[in-house]
């Protein structure tokens, strides 16, 4: 099975949500789910005084909590790592949303089920690329299989859960630190 994953390059980063308004008009949510969150990272874990953001979404890990975690059924992994819920199977009943160290699965308050990132699978406009990327105006959000991540990407970032407790498959290449100068 080949293994996709988000990689997150924070050095181009702008914080700008246009991945999170992108995720959110290709799935057509309502206002209160959000598949995709972007954060405002601390100056002490990039060790960058510039401002650093991280655009995060499902990791599809490799040992899925909320998969593991749902007793209908309602979560798959696909023959590309990739996992999807199915929210016809679904009960509603948050276990996935406990389950999961990332906070990942959302209620759908409006449907009564859970609701995640499925890295748009079945999506034909430009395939192999989710909206969230192909909509960074600064490419700082790209898929790869994991065996073919570029150099410079590390797996996960301080200050988000461990990603070795599902096996989290979030890539991240950090900032460059910006030299002081004294004037």
């Amino acid at each position: 099975m080949a293994q996709q994953a988000f990689c997150v390059d924070l050095g181009k980063c702008i914080g700008c949500n246009a991945c999170v308004i992108a995720c959110k008009q290709w799935r057509e949510l309502p206002d209160a789910i959000a598949r995709r969150v972007v954060y405002d990272l601390p100056e002490k874990l990039v060790e960058s005084p510039l401002r650093n953001y991280l655009s995060v979404s499902c990791n599809h890990c490799d040992n899925p909590g909320c998969m593991s975690g749902c007793p209908a059924g309602a979560y798959t992994k696909n023959d590309q790592g990739i996992v999807v819920h199915n929210p016809d199977v679904c009960v509603g009943c948050k276990l996935c949303e406990w389950t999961c160290p990332y906070n990942v699965p959302t209620f759908d308050e409006t449907a009564g089920v859970m609701n995640k990132c499925d890295m748009c699978v079945g999506r034909t406009d430009n395939p192999g690329q989710p909206a969230c990327a192909e909509f960074c105006p600064v490419d700082a959000i790209q898929v790869y299989n994991v065996e073919q991540i570029p150099e410079g990407y590390q797996r996960g970032v301080d200050g988000y859960p461990d990603v070795n407790l599902t096996g989290a498959n979030i890539y991240v290449k950090l900032p460059d630190v910006v030299k002081q100068y004294t004037i």
